[in-house]
């Protein structure tokens, strides 16, 4: 009997995830089905393929990599106001960009001061249910630091170098609404990374359960 107690004892408990903030490498979420969400999130699940973090001069932020049963690679973070938000990203192509948008207005968004309005010119198939009609620009060159490292485990380097993270310029617009969003990111080499994002209330996953 003794024997059996000790052997059991010594396993391990099973993790529990019950906030988003705790997810872990390869950890999945299960999403509700809201028609609120779109059709590549509503009632699907994910794992968590990668764990990355933005850092900014007053704030870091971590981001999850979902990965799906499609091929769309979509971002997670949390965004605090009054409440916390999911944010959702979705990273567009070139092209998606020129349907979704007139290019020479789209360039507006790195003159200054940094007051662009875009309006949408039609969605692409990619887009749909990710954009909005009209956009505000909030934020001009703001300069953020990327690392591939979980900052909730790692620490950030304070100092320049291979570890101070891959340094670039954030441009963010919100719809009048501020519940939908585009986020562009300009690197060093001048390649231009643009997200379509998206908020969303938190009960919108409805499970969590730690990945084997």
């Amino acid at each position: 009997m003794s024997f059996i107690k000790k052997l059991f004892g010594n396993e391990e408990k099973q993790r529990a995830v019950t906030h988003v903030k705790d997810l872990q490498l390869n950890d999945m979420i299960a999403m509700s089905d809201s028609f609120g969400l779109p059709s590549v999130l509503r009632d699907q699940q994910f794992q968590v393929t990668a764990i990355n973090c933005y850092e900014f001069e007053h704030r870091t932020q971590t981001e999850w990599v979902l990965t799906g049963q499609s091929d769309v690679e979509l971002y997670l973070s949390l965004e605090a106001d009054d409440k916390t938000y999911l944010k959702f990203s979705l990273k567009i192509a070139d092209n998606d960009v020129e349907t979704l948008f007139d290019l020479d207005q789209f360039s507006t968004v790195f003159d200054e001061p940094g007051q662009a309005q875009l309006e949408r010119q039609q969605d692409s198939t990619l887009s749909l249910d990710w954009s909005d009609s009209q956009y505000q620009q909030q934020a001009f060159a703001q300069v953020g630091y990327f690392h591939r490292k979980d900052n909730r485990v790692s620490n950030l380097s304070q100092y320049e170098g291979s570890d101070s993270g891959e340094q670039f310029e954030l441009y963010t617009l919100y719809n009048q609404d501020e519940d939908k969003g585009i986020d562009i990111e300009v690197w060093q080499d001048g390649d231009t990374d643009v997200f379509l994002t998206l908020f969303r209330p938190v009960t919108d996953i409805v499970d969590m359960y730690p990945g084997s």
